[in-house]
């Protein structure tokens, strides 16, 4: 565990999951797939049993660390890493009241601290092209290189009304 001052003075805590945390963390995971949807205008309750079994499932992986920000024992923030050769951020959610205080950049540090001691000069992120907050954040921190895109067949009544050009392709969005 290590503990944190920011800017503000406010004490944060940087902890591998605990499952003593699982139901705030379930809530903040909910919340993270909500806002995925939202990306692409697609409002819905969050779905917590969802979130609950994907968080069971993943805290069972050694392969994917989970690690927690609290504020008093409060879960205010997560990130879920995978270990594979490299260091992915495959998910990364703050609480809305706790943006822009320091605590995604701790989170950040956590996980540059674990690819450093694995060799690795560098994290790779996976980001919603709309998160235009992480987007931004990344940026701001140094991470500039597109690195993979992702490609699907587009889903059953899907409207996608946007073209990306990547190189020499264009790709619907």
């Amino acid at each position: 565990m290590r503990t944190y001052r920011n800017s503000n003075m406010d004490k944060y805590k940087i902890i591998k999951f605990d499952e003593h945390f699982f139901n705030q963390t379930a809530e903040l995971i909910s919340l993270f797939r909500n806002q995925l949807r939202q990306f692409k205008g697609i409002d819905i309750k969050p779905d917590i049993d969802s979130a609950s079994k994907e968080l069971i499932s993943i805290s069972k992986d050694e392969n994917y660390p989970i690690y927690l920000c609290l504020e008093n024992q409060i879960v205010v923030g997560y990130m879920i890493l995978k270990i594979d050769g490299v260091i992915w951020v495959e998910q990364i959610y703050v609480k809305e009241s706790y943006r822009r205080k320091g605590v995604a950049s701790l989170l950040y540090k956590e996980a540059e601290t674990m690819s450093s001691k694995i060799g690795e000069e560098t994290l790779f992120n996976c980001v919603h092209p709309n998160n235009e907050a992480i987007i931004s954040f990344l940026k701001s921190k140094g991470y500039t290189v597109l690195n993979l895109i992702e490609i699907r067949k587009p889903y059953k009544n899907e409207k996608l009304n946007t073209i990306i050009k990547v190189g020499n392709n264009d790709f619907d969005y």
